[in-house]
């Protein structure tokens, strides 16, 4: 008697073989038997037939280190399809920390990430100050996801270093020694690698850049050298040049990271886009990614599968933010609607389009996106409902404005105060130079690429990229019409195998015997994203963008259901991966 039995589906099991129509069953929380027929009976049957039935994809670029530790459904990820998230990304997490270092590590999150720093003030219990102790703190909590983290930099080095540390001042080989032997620590307890930044605009909201952005070469290997020490673990950093900023070390990036990986024997996984400035960069550092390989160096570009960018709308930071009429508007108003009615006022209108914006404030390190936001109209897109990820250059304000004769600001504001005031702009800052899509497609097919940087439970108010894995199968593997398609096949396993793999969780990834019953039943023909709406669910009243999806008739993670038709069934098998499996 099996557990749970799934049959009549199409079955693509993530290894990229030709999917087939078969069934599944379930024992113990693991998959016991796969086939185009399965014999015997089972507590429960999913009929899945014109449904595809795949692994749980695992996104290996989230930031739930905080959230995790209240938030048992570690939303926006959960909704799509996610059933392993990796977290500890880019440098920034919150351990080890020393008592009165709390504040602080929230202030740096906040920046890097744009977390509500409120949020995670309230919502974080601290009941750890080692690494160890964090994870122990995190192996009590069940939730519909399982999760795993990494240690980061940026943490460490403030912890061990203090305020020389969080200044970015030169790590002594002192320093350095004591790093490797808390990082072999983290990873021998459980970690599943170590990550860094070295972006320059990555910076906490007192705007210093995060601690490790500088660190000289003895030091990043001083890290890298503990993951051999372990016999473990993945080096992952966000890199300098990631940001378009710092181009001429970009190319550099590449030497150090190639050596690093060599020496010490691991994988090394990094953020790669395609910014405007060096456009054609991203192919020259895939290329450099293949003929690593001939040097015995293991590196893994981590790519975003649609442009890359914010998400713009009268909740958020948005070109008329700091203009005087509309700061009385939204003070005097109790909807977002109404301040959207309020917008399309002639006079209103007339005197928001008039005014100078009021002075950023010093203490808010986004504030003075309104600038930013007004001077790249020219890649501002209305996206629509659904969502439209590829938009045509007829629908950026800019042409938009000119079509109808009026400035780009104008046409700007007219979109913005349409409808209920709800909807959202596209901005892409990387991904999209002349809205190419192609380059992104080629990415993807990429041998050594893997899918990334959905930045899960991260950047709340401008980036809602955490469906991407929906977006996968929706735009590359189904709905594409302004360019060749990808095959169903590879784009589960981008992002199920590839991705598993990568971080040494192999007893997931695929549907085969033996592995983890994680899976997903999904109405593949039905399957959507829906609008993006700002609301604010976070502790303390905090705002985040969210993102849902229709389709995903039952999620699955260790044989149990966790979602049906999307809904939360309250199971809760979710649990820390402590290392590769």
């Amino acid at each position: 008697m099996f557990d749970l039995k799934i049959t009549g589906g199409t079955i693509v099991d993530g290894t990229g073989t030709e999917a087939f129509t078969g069934e599944v069953a379930i024992k113990n929380g693991k998959i016991a038997a796969i086939g185009a027929s399965v014999p015997g009976d089972a507590a429960q049957t999913i009929d899945a037939a014109g449904r595809i039935v795949t692994p749980g994809f695992v996104d290996v670029h989230t930031h739930y280190d905080g959230q995790v530790t209240w938030d048992d459904l570690l939303d926006p990820s959960g909704g799509h399809g996610v059933t392993t998230v990796v977290m500890g990304n880019c440098g920034v997490g919150f351990a080890p920390v020393k008592p009165g270092q709390e504040e602080w590590l929230i202030q740096l999150m906040e920046g890097v990430e744009d977390i509500p720093g409120t949020a995670l003030a309230e919502g974080i219990t601290w009941n750890w100050e080692s690494f160890p102790e964090y994870l122990d703190a995190l192996d009590g909590r069940r939730t519909a996801v399982d999760f795993g983290t990494q240690l980061a930099h940026g943490a460490l080095r403030a912890y061990v270093m203090g305020e020389r540390g969080a200044k970015n001042e030169p790590a002594t080989p002192e320093d350095i020694a004591e790093m490797r032997r808390l990082t072999k620590e983290a990873i021998d307890a459980g970690a599943l690698g170590v990550s860094t930044s070295r972006v320059l605009g990555h910076r906490a909201m007192d705007g210093e850049p995060v601690p490790g952005t500088f660190a000289a070469e003895d030091e990043l290997f001083g890290l890298g050298l503990a993951l051999k020490d372990a016999g473990a673990g993945v080096f992952e950093l966000a890199p300098a040049g990631a940001d378009g900023q710092d181009l001429v070390n970009a190319k550099k990036e590449v030497e150090w990271m190639k050596k690093l990986s060599a020496e010490i024997e691991r994988p090394v996984t990094f953020a790669m886009l395609q910014n405007e400035t060096e456009p054609n960069l991203w192919r020259e550092i895939m290329d450099e990614s293949i003929a690593a390989a001939d040097d015995g160096a293991q590196l893994f570009p981590q790519i975003a599968a649609r442009p890359f960018g914010l998400m713009i709308g009268l909740q958020t930071h948005q070109p008329f933010s700091r203009r005087p009429t509309f700061r009385r508007i939204s003070e005097e108003s109790d909807s977002i609607a109404a301040i959207a009615e309020a917008m399309r006022d002639p006079e209103v209108k007339k005197a928001i389009l008039s005014e100078e914006n009021l002075p950023a404030d010093p203490n808010n390190l986004f504030d003075g996106m309104t600038d930013f936001i007004a001077t790249f109209l020219h890649r501002l897109y209305v996206i629509g409902d659904p969502p439209d990820y590829e938009p045509t250059a007829d629908r950026s304000v800019a042409a938009i404005a000119e079509a109808q004769g009026v400035e780009p600001l104008e046409a700007a504001y007219d979109a913005f105060a349409a409808g209920d005031g709800t909807n959202m702009l596209m901005m892409p800052v990387f991904n999209y130079v002349e809205g190419d899509h192609e380059v992104i497609r080629e990415m993807i097919l990429h041998p050594y690429c893997v899918s990334g940087l959905s930045d899960g439970g991260a950047h709340c108010g401008m980036i809602c990229d955490a469906s991407i894995p929906t977006f996968m199968l929706t735009h590359w593997a189904r709905d594409r019409s302004r360019g060749d398609k990808i095959d169903l096949e590879r784009v589960v396993k981008k992002q199920t195998k590839d991705t598993a793999d990568l971080f040494g969780l192999t007893d997931r990834g695929t549907l085969e015997v033996g592995k983890k019953a994680d899976l997903n039943v999904i109405d593949f023909d039905n399957l959507k994203l829906r609008s993006i709406k700002l609301v604010n669910d976070l502790p303390a009243g905090g705002r985040r963008l969210l993102q849902k999806a229709e389709g995903y008739e039952y999620t699955i993670v260790s044989g149990e259901i966790t979602r049906r038709n999307g809904e939360d069934t309250g199971a809760r098998p979710g649990r820390l991966v402590r290392g590769a499996r």
